[in-house]
């Protein structure tokens, strides 16, 4: 788990960093501020998990068990939810995807809450 969650999290980095630039050079003429804020709030909470998922693939050699790998596959989940949800309705204006948002929220807070656990187990 310890090398795919540190390959996931280059990858999440690296689409944070692309995302970030595409939406602040090629965005900000075709989007409205509304818009590109969401998009944006999508780049910047994906960057935030990626350094989540980076302190989750250390806790895994640190703390082995179910809760650091459910707390890895709870960050990717997240991302993959709120930042998608975000990017999709920012660019395509679908407004309904703003409900399912909150569940890559819930995913984010259940990651936490697992590495949290694991580190007062210290397993």
């Amino acid at each position: 788990m310890v090398r795919l969650f540190f390959m996931a999290a280059a990858i999440s980095g690296f689409l944070s960093v692309a995302l970030g630039a595409f939406g602040a050079h090629g965005l900000k003429s075709r989007l409205s501020a509304e818009m590109l804020d969401i998009f944006e709030t999508g780049v910047r909470y994906q960057m935030y998990h990626t350094f989540a998922l980076l302190a989750t693939a250390w806790a895994c050699e640190r703390w082995a068990g179910s809760l650091t790998t459910s707390a890895g596959w709870l960050f990717i989940a997240g991302t993959v939810v709120f930042s998608g949800s975000l990017y999709v309705l920012s660019l395509s204006g679908i407004r309904w995807l703003g409900a399912i948002t909150p569940l890559g929220g819930l995913a984010f807070l259940a990651g936490w809450l697992c590495l949290f656990i694991a580190a007062v187990r210290g397993a």
